[in-house]
Order: C-alpha cells, then structure tokens, then sequence
C-alpha cells in the first residue's frame, strides 16, 4: 500500500513537472477581415498602426502570403491546412482542425472573434470561445449568433465599462482566454479572427472624426502615396510598376463635390475601423509583455482576403456611429486598399488572395529584425507550422470524419532565414474566378474569362498577360487546375466548366444612396 502510494506521488510530481518544463510556444494567431494590401503602415498605409508596423519592424514581413480570396474559405484553409473544398468546406468533413490537432498534443485551445463556419468552434477542439457565428455583424448591437463557450450570449449594451463594439469585445475576450490559458500551465493556443474591417463601415464616432478630411484628395492620389511607401520600405523592386486604375473605377476628379465629399468621408470611416483593430490588437500584445509570455509567443497576423469591391450601402443617411447604419465603400476605395495589385476580394488576381503577414517570435526567429522576404506562402501552410513547433501528430481520423492528407508545408525554414523548398503547386479558386500558381508563373481567370498568364517575377502586379506567347504553358498549367479541382477539391458542375474566350469585363454598380445595392 506504501509502495503504491509513493507511486502515485511521484507519477504527479513527474506530470506537474512536465507540464511546468513545457517550454513549446505558445501561438497568437490574428485575422484581419477584408483588410487590403496596403492598409497597414506597414505595407504602405497612412492609417496609423503602430502596433502592427512594431511587430513587423521586430519581426517578418512577407510580400508573397496567399489566401482564398473569400472568407469563408481561407478561415478554412487556416484552420486545416486544406484547400476549401478539399476539407469539406464550411462542414469541415474532412479537415482537422489547428485546435483539435493541438488540443491533444497538449495545447490549451481558445478562440474570440468570427467563424463563419458550420457549428462552433466548441465543436471543433477549441475549449474557449467567445464572438458570432456569422459571416458579418453590426459593430454596435451584433446579432442573434453570438456565443460564449458554446451557450448564446445577449450582447450588452456595455462591456467592461465602455459601449460595446465587436472589435474591443474580441480583444477582450481575447485577453480572458489568455489568462485561463496561463492558468492551466499549458501553451495555448489563441486564435483573433477579428471582425474588422469588413462591412458595415462602424466606427464611434470620435475615433471616426480622427480621420476625416485625410481622404479629401480621393483614391488616385492614394494609391499613388501608397505605392511610393511601399517602394520605399522595400516591399517590392524599384522597377516595379503599379497597375493601372480598373476600368469601372471613374477617376477621383470626375466626381461630383458632394459625392467626393461621401467616397472621402466612408474611406475615413473604413481607416478607423483599421486604426481600432490595431489598438486591440495592441491590448493583446501588451497583455502578454506584462504575463512574461510576449518572448516565447508566436504571434501571426494575416488577412482573409483583399479588399472589398461589393457596394451594398443602405442609404447615406445615418452616421457611421449610429447602429442602424449600414455604410460600405466599393470597388474605388477597394482598389486603393490593394496597392499595387489589380482586382479586389473574390478574384484570384494578386488583390484578391495576396495580402500582409506579419510573423513575430522573438525566441524562434532568428532573421534580422525587420526582415522582408518574398518567399511565396499560404494560410494552408499554418496547419504544417504548428504540427511543427508544438511536436503534434496530423491525423487521419478524428471521430467519424477521414482526414485529407496535409497540403500545407511548414513556415519554420523561412523564420529562421532559409530558403524553403516551394510548393510545386498552389492552386486558387472561388466559384468562376480561377488561378495556379507554379515558380514565377500564374495562370488566371477572372469571372469565367479566358485564361491570363503573368510572370510574376517580372510583372508583380499582372500588367502583362502571356498567355498568347506561351499556349503550351497555359495548357499545361489549366490541365493540373482542373485535375486538382476535380479529384482533390471534388468539385462539380459550374466550377468545371471551361472558361470563356474572351476576358470578363467587370462592372461594379454605384450607390443610390437610397437602398442597397450589390455589385
């Protein structure tokens, strides 16, 4: 009896100090929603965001970091390691996902912010959850689909004693979730899809009225501003050329002084929503400086996908502060927000599915503070990332779902300074907007149109289409987009069918400034 109770004693002695030795990092992993390019400082923004560009500054930058171009589809990817449709889409049938795979290899898991996906995140690993069910929210008031560990929860009118708005809420949370963490003695980790910014453009009304007026002069005197900072952070060569204005965006001086005055004032309010969510983001990075967890924290930030083109205001009328409003910008500002790239959230165009990431780590990186690389990556890669450092096992069943083999190829190569074998192939594809990308070479369609072919070694921002000088290519490459399409993603039908002769002219409608209207 003596024996068996000693046993015990030193088997809890041994787990306690296991537990307590566990040096593995813990990992923050942020979202931004239908934030472009060039909406940070960072990345060429005027908006200020000096949590983010310090991050950036002590960190890595990458030029090359893909999405899914939509949000439902890249919150899948990431959290996968899958292609969309591959993983069973918002159902998730065939993907596990980065909580489930680190809960069991002793991770605490939690979540605050956004999901836009079948279930709860309760229901897929995450043993902490706070934010709302629903592909978007009102800022001010949010929606029936929130939930708090899994049980519904009645947004209130104030939350730790100031008006309620989703972004501080998330941050919030986001916080709390984090000191459970620290109280179980594990890693945790902690996933932000931030709502922000997508629409509605919501803001209060003091952080709005910072911004005004610093959009008087339009989007064609931005991008030109943006692109030049870009160049001058290094971000892109020096002979790199920024794409022209999309046809369907009329130029900024032809513009009535009272629709300026409209485009100018939504752009502000679209900037303070940028500037709130680095505030937030900024809450959460200083909560782990002042636990002592900042040094060994992976910290990533990326984006769902490009800015949006969709113009879907419901009237002028109310301001952006007022919960009944409902505010977006469109295509103008969309093209903005995606210096120096062509095409916008939905596309498979460099606007639609390339966007900032920022890696931060200060015990695991080991490139200069500051480093920029254009190595190419993609948010299935997180999957791989974190099998990696927390010395996880990628499944091939959990419950009743058979997994995909893993697409994903780990980051870590890239933080410490090397040079990563590539992906061989990166495929892209929302509904009819269709792309592939192998080396420097990218074949895409927009919308149906005929296939496109850039060298993007030389032609970052897709000026210069050849596919009429490489045919053989552009077959070469659509024959692997479809076999990968078809017995990889399993899809049917319209996402099939071949792409049309001629490129599709885009339009995109303009506000009434009555009612909505969509693109």
């Amino acid at each position: 009896m003596m024996l068996r109770a000693t046993f015990s004693v030193f088997l809890l002695l041994t787990v306690t100090f296991s537990i307590q030795a566990d040096d593995r990092p813990n990992i923050v992993l942020i979202m931004a929603d239908d934030l472009g390019f060039s909406d940070i400082g960072c990345y060429g923004s005027e908006i200020p965001t000096p949590n983010l560009d310090a991050l950036a500054n002590n960190g890595l930058r990458f030029t090359q970091f893909y999405n899914t171009s939509k949000c439902h589809s890249s919150r899948v990817s990431l959290l996968t390691g899958l292609y969309c449709d591959q993983a069973g889409s918002e159902s998730l049938s065939r993907g596990a996902t980065i909580a489930e795979v680190l809960k069991q290899a002793g991770y605490f898991t939690a979540m605050s912010g956004k999901w836009h996906l079948s279930k709860q995140p309760t229901d897929f690993g995450f043993d902490r959850y706070w934010g709302h069910l629903s592909g978007a929210t009102n800022f001010f008031t949010g929606d029936d689909t929130f939930r708090y560990n899994g049980k519904p929860y009645h947004v209130p009118k104030t939350l730790n004693g100031r008006p309620f708005y989703t972004t501080h809420a998330i941050a919030d949370y986001a916080i709390e979730f984090i000191d459970e963490g620290l109280a179980s003695e594990k890693p945790f980790l902690m996933y932000l899809p931030f709502n922000a910014p997508h629409y509605p453009l919501q803001a209060p009304e003091a952080d709005v009225k910072r911004h005004l007026g610093n959009y008087d002069g339009g989007w064609d005197k931005l991008r030109k501003t943006r692109f030049a900072k870009q160049l001058e952070l290094g971000l892109f060569p020096k002979d790199t050329k920024l794409s022209t204005r999309s046809d369907h965006v009329p130029a900024w001086k032809s513009l009535s002084d009272e629709d300026r005055q409209w485009e100018a004032n939504r752009m502000a309010v679209f900037a303070a929503m940028v500037d709130l969510l680095d505030q937030n983001i900024g809450r959460v990075v200083q909560h782990l400086q002042d636990t002592g967890e900042f040094d060994n924290t992976l910290i990533l930030f990326c984006s769902d996908n490009g800015a949006c083109p969709f113009e879907r205001t419901r009237g002028r009328f109310k301001d952006p502060w007022d919960p009944e409003s409902y505010w977006l910008y469109d295509a103008s500002w969309a093209n903005a927000g995606n210096t120096p790239f062509r095409l916008y959230k939905q596309n498979q165009h460099e606007g639609g599915i390339c966007s900032p990431m920022i890696a931060h780590w200060p015990r695991g990186l080991t490139t200069q503070p500051g480093t920029i690389t254009a190595q190419p990556a993609h948010l299935v890669d997180f999957m791989a990332t974190f099998l990696e450092i927390a010395d996880a096992n990628y499944p091939k069943q959990i419950n009743d779902r058979m997994i995909d083999p893993l697409v994903g190829k780990s980051l870590l190569p890239i933080f410490t300074g090397e040079q990563r074998e590539a992906h061989e192939t990166l495929y892209f594809h929302f509904r009819t907007d269709r792309a592939l990308r192998q080396g420097p070479w990218k074949l895409v369609s927009a919308k149906q149109g005929r296939w496109e072919l850039y060298n993007l070694d030389q032609d970052r921002t897709e000026m210069n289409d050849l596919a009429s000088q490489y045919p053989q290519r552009v077959d070469a490459m659509k024959a692997i987009w479809f076999d990968i399409a078809k017995n990889q993603e399993r899809l049917k039908g319209i996402h099939l069918q071949p792409v049309k002769k001629t490129i599709t002219k885009l339009n995109f409608r303009k506000d009434t400034s009555s009612g909505s209207v969509q693109n």
